[in-house]
């Protein structure tokens, strides 16, 4: 079994992005810039965008953080965004999500301007990728590809099972392992809630990819030897064993099916790292274009 280091291989690409940050300066150009807004105080937003704050610190971009209160108002919050989207100096930027209730997300990412939606969940981003044409991909699907091409797994004719089908991941991952790409062109079903025969799909998979949310909901029964198991989730589970009360789960049992596959991403420390790497590398493709006058 070998371990897909999301920890070492997001820390490899963020030298490649700070190596060309580096050229972009030399040319008299400015570095790229990502904001982020974060609208209340969700512990694991708060952490996350924290991580992309000092991300970009690293690699030389600038960032701008923008937080607001958890009783901001959506027109509040849709004048940020319309600010941000009129604003030259910002490269890309992202909303942080979940939202509060009383706002609607759907609203916000489409008041997003597609030239700037980083995270890439603009639908017209979200059509591009389908077509296969060139956009900013989902940042947590775009990383698992990364990982998987720079490992150099093989996928093309392969089976894969991807065991969630939200907007974010399930759905994203669907497209770009089926398209004509070096970590593509394989054969894909998407499970999901109402799926009954789960474990039959999981056990002829080549390669599955859990998104589903529910800790150690994968076990070794449902993999077949040899697998490539990816682990998208990440949930705190209630650990009094442990000093901050809980302990960090994936949507994978860990220690059992480890056993059978021949990779498997950890949590912590796979695919969460390289969604930040991949943030960082699509706002540095918006810097270059926003530099070309070439948007999307």
């Amino acid at each position: 079994m070998i371990l897909l280091d999301g920890k070492q291989t997001s820390a490899d690409i963020k030298v490649e992005i700070a190596a060309a940050v580096s050229e972009i300066k030399n040319q008299g150009k400015r570095a790229p810039h990502l904001a982020a807004i974060l609208v209340g105080t969700n512990g694991a937003s708060m952490t996350y965008v924290g991580a992309k704050v000092k991300a970009c610190e690293l690699v030389g971009f600038d960032s701008t953080l923008i937080d607001l209160p958890v009783e901001t108002t959506e027109e509040t919050l849709l004048a940020q965004i319309h600010t941000l989207n009129d604003n030259p100096a910002i490269d890309g930027f992202i909303v942080q999500l979940p939202l509060p209730k009383h706002i609607d997300e759907q609203k916000v990412l489409m008041a997003v301007h597609p030239d700037k939606d980083v995270d890439g969940f603009h639908p017209m981003n979200v059509g591009r990728m389908a077509l296969d044409l060139p956009t900013f991909l989902p940042a947590t699907p775009y990383g698992i590809m990364e990982l998987l091409e720079r490992y150099k797994i093989p996928t093309s004719g392969k089976q894969v099972v991807v065991i969630g089908r939200s907007h974010i991941v399930g759905r994203p991952m669907s497209i770009l392992m089926s398209q004509k790409r070096p970590a593509g062109d394989a054969t894909v079903t998407i499970a999901h809630s109402r799926t009954t025969n789960l474990a039959e799909l999981t056990l002829e998979a080549d390669i599955v990819v859990a998104a589903l949310g529910i800790p150690e909901f994968l076990t070794a029964e449902m993999v077949k030897p040899g697998a490539v198991i990816i682990d998208v989730g990440i949930t705190r589970v209630p650990d009094e064993t442990k000093k901050r009360g809980y302990r960090i789960a994936g949507d994978v049992h860990f220690e059992s099916v480890a056993e059978k596959a021949s990779y498997i991403t950890p949590v912590p420390g796979g695919v969460g790292p390289m969604t930040i790497a991949m943030l960082l590398k699509n706002t540095l493709l918006a810097c270059e274009r926003h530099a070309a006058n070439s948007f999307i």
